[in-house]
């Protein structure tokens, strides 16, 4: 790192954050993010972002109105090099905030105008906050409009964000882990995140007061590191895909094949020691013919002893003791090769999946849909089922995915 301009000999901490930031534009396949600018900030009443204020977040409407102003000016100061004391926000130890405003380029009313007109097309915002250079952690905020919320645009936006903050710097922040934090009553919010890769990493009990209810609520924090998280996986989740020019894509693209790279190579070493140790095994006849072979001796052993009243016992033998062997040579080559197996929570992978990586979620579990049904809701607002419809109410009475 270069010395400090006003004292050379102090060295600048690799953990510093920059005094200056520059916020990428990001594009999506329903949505893009341009850096929010203070223009922005009453076009988030107009959209009732702060809608159900309460059961999403455990603040009244006028407290999360004043946060998320707060958020949008702290990253519009760190755009200019404004230091957080200096921000109007008056805080010196404020952490440094980075905000986007998501622009709809969806028409789901097929009126042939695309939607929130009167707002510019913006229809929410979607922030990293808490960002701590130290420790390298962020929060990630979606805040959408009250018509806007369960048609798939926090998932559209959300990984291609998440991919920015992870990618080491000049490209993206480089940050080690980002967490998000979500009321225990929003279970389809918590599954959205944990399709994205999030893991439950802690509860704070009654942590938030959800007038709405008139009670208390705890608040479940969720989770993810760079080492974890696979934004390609993630995107494939909701049936989205990867958009070239994004930053970070590019890194996360090598990084990728590096892995897969490693998967290969140490698949067909397992492969190669494992023809070793059947060739060492069969030369000492241990392996699966030699269990056969054993049973077959077994029985023509039993024969022989028909004289005394066995031979029935010894063909009785010779089947069971052959079958068992045929039947464990089968089950080891189906383990090894074919048979899915489980990982510590219980969830089922592909043993041959040449894509494996430390991402938490299979790819069974994540195959690509390209008529994935929210981004059909995205363009043209026909929800799938009643079931479906249920499921986006429940999501619009609560949930940080807003």
């Amino acid at each position: 790192m270069s010395g400090n301009s006003e004292n050379p000999s102090v060295e600048v901490s690799p953990r510093q954050l920059p005094k200056r930031i520059v916020i990428p534009e990001i594009r999506g396949e329903m949505v893009h993010l341009r850096p929010a600018t203070l223009d922005d900030i009453p076009k988030l009443d107009q959209l009732e972002v702060y809608f159900n204020a309460s059961g999403d977040t455990g603040k009244d409407k006028q407290s999360e109105r004043a946060v998320v102003q707060a958020w949008v000016k702290r990253s519009v100061a760190w755009v200019n090099g404004i230091a957080s004391s200096d921000s109007g926000v008056g805080d010196p130890e404020a952490r440094r905030t980075m905000a986007w405003a998501i622009l709809t380029d969806a028409d789901h009313d097929i009126d042939g105008k695309v939607d929130a007109e009167a707002t510019d097309n913006v229809i929410g915002m979607i922030f990293l906050i808490d960002i701590d250079g130290w420790a390298r952690s962020a929060r990630i905020q979606v805040m959408l409009g009250k018509e806007y919320r369960g048609r798939g645009y926090s998932r559209d936006a959300m990984p291609r964000v998440m991919t920015y903050g992870f990618a080491t710097p000049p490209v993206g922040l480089g940050m080690h882990r980002i967490w998000v934090a979500v009321p225990e009553k929003s279970s389809r919010t918590l599954s959205v995140y944990q399709s994205l890769g999030f893991i439950k990493s802690g509860t704070s009990r009654d942590s938030l007061w959800d007038a709405s209810i008139g009670k208390y609520q705890d608040l479940i924090v969720l989770d993810t590191l760079a080492d974890e998280y696979d934004p390609i996986r993630s995107l494939d989740a909701f049936g989205m895909h990867v958009i070239d020019g994004n930053p970070g894509v590019k890194e996360a693209m090598a990084a990728r094949e590096h892995s897969v790279e490693i998967k290969q190579h140490k698949v067909g070493k397992d492969k190669a020691d494992v023809t070793g140790t059947d060739a060492s095994c069969g030369e000492s006849g241990g392996n699966e013919s030699g269990h056969a072979t054993s049973g077959q001796a077994n029985g023509q052993a039993g024969k022989r002893d028909g004289q005394n009243g066995s031979e029935n016992s010894g063909k009785r033998s010779a089947r069971d003791t052959g079958s068992t062997g045929a039947d464990t040579a089968n089950k080891t080559r189906s383990d090894d090769f074919t048979s899915p197996s489980t990982d510590g929570q219980g969830r089922k992978h592909d043993a041959d999946d040449d894509s494996e990586t430390s991402w938490p979620y299979s790819a069974t579990q994540s195959k690509k849909s390209k008529k994935a049904w929210w981004r059909n809701i995205g363009h043209n607002g026909q929800k799938k089922d009643d079931a479906d419809n249920k499921a986006a109410s429940n999501d619009k009475s609560g949930g940080s995915v807003r």
